[in-house]
């Protein structure tokens, strides 16, 4: 397959061009137009890579803690219309046997769910603080120990991508090194720690922020707290860029500040995403979806009804970043962080073609799976 005349996203700049994909691969930015492919017109339209969402609790009316094939393969059918080619389903703070039966159902759908490939998984929690819960069910909440973890992940450590913690809480300290020799990437999130117990946590591995804002302490003039540590270190970061969670004139401050290559745009995503409103669940708990937000019953956050689609939208029609920017941001970043930036995630020769077709006022148009179309 051709696509010609497009205007193909780089990591670091937009140009007219055309590629060929060939055994779910791109191999060739100069082809051969007649090879007898199959030709996709560009039209002015762009060629992204395919977004990666790396937090993602649910799509559909199905979430990950369902533990069951169905849940997720409507999730993967339901973002990849949005544009999200790889995702790593992210589990909640609840038992940790049923932490591990969702794990473990993700492991055995690898390869097989047809639409966003799953890359691995992302546990948000039960390693936080109850002072700082969100969403999360506060009657689950666990001390970081050896024994928990490999309650909750079994023989699957490697599958394991990312983990959110409170780095003050009892044990956190002295399990993050673990974490981090087994290649696990360890988010400061949920968390009521100071600026100086983020360090901390920093100086012992914690590599990333789970939700920049939401549910950390904030950045004031005499206490730093984890924002201002976040700000302060070369540690990535995450955004739920759906002008709800922050304004926008705090994600372009904080985007000016870590600049592009170390933000990564998540959805953080609940079974209510591409749902009409109305009533539904999250960790057990009563979530309402309604005029753009998911809330609980108290009128907190409870996860997001966002898109990756919309979140580059936002972030493009929002701030001063050039769109090579915001969809590095959405794919790259993604890639690099959970360790397949060797395969996936940039235009390159010889890597996957997760292709997402943008219209010029980024509306995605197809969908491509290591070549496969969705759409």
């Amino acid at each position: 397959m051709i696509f010609r005349n497009f205007k193909l996203i780089f990591t670091d700049r937009i140009e007219e061009g055309s590629l060929q994909v060939k055994d779910g691969k791109i191999v060739s930015f100069t082809p051969d137009f007649n090879s007898g492919d199959d030709i996709v017109e560009g039209h002015g339209r762009y060629l992204s890579p395919g977004f990666i969402d790396i937090h993602i609790h649910g799509a559909g009316n199905k979430d990950t803690m369902e533990g069951t094939f169905e849940a997720l393969e409507t999730i993967s059918r339901t973002i990849v219309r949005h544009g999200t080619t790889t995702f790593l389903p992210t589990t909640m703070t609840l038992d940790l046997k049923d932490i591990r039966h969702a794990v473990e159902t993700a492991k055995d759908a690898v390869g097989k769910v047809t639409g966003a490939s799953i890359a691995g998984v992302h546990l948000e929690g039960p390693f936080i603080s109850s002072g700082a819960i969100g969403a999360q069910n506060p009657a689950y909440v666990r001390k970081p120990e050896m024994e928990a973890f490999l309650e909750m992940v079994g023989e699957h450590q490697d599958f394991i991508k990312n983990i959110t913690m409170a780095p003050e809480v009892e044990g956190a300290l002295a399990f993050i090194p673990h974490l981090r020799r087994h290649n696990i990437n360890v988010s400061i999130g949920h968390t009521k720690a100071t600026y100086a117990e983020a360090l901390a946590g920093i100086k012992a591995g914690c590599n990333h922020s789970t939700h920049l804002f939401n549910a950390m302490t904030p950045f004031t003039h005499r206490e730093p707290g984890v924002v201002g540590a976040i700000f302060d270190t070369d540690i990535t970061t995450e955004t739920i860029s759906d002008g709800i969670h922050v304004s926008y004139p705090s994600l372009r401050v904080a985007y000016k500040q870590k600049t592009a290559d170390k933000v990564l745009l998540v959805t953080d995503a609940m079974m209510a995403c591409g749902m009409p409103d109305g009533d539904y669940t999250l960790g057990g708990q009563k979530v309402i979806s309604k005029d753009g937000a998911a809330r609980l019953e108290s009128g907190a956050l409870a996860g997001s009804i966002l898109t990756m689609d919309k979140a580059v939208k936002n972030v493009f029609n929002n701030t001063d970043l050039p769109l090579q920017d915001v969809v590095k941001m959405a794919s790259w970043n993604g890639a690099k962080f959970i360790g397949i930036e060797k395969t996936t995630g940039k235009l390159a020769m010889d890597y996957d073609a997760d292709l997402v077709i943008l219209s010029s006022d980024l509306l995605v148009e197809q969908v491509f799976v290591k070549g496969q179309p969705k759409l």
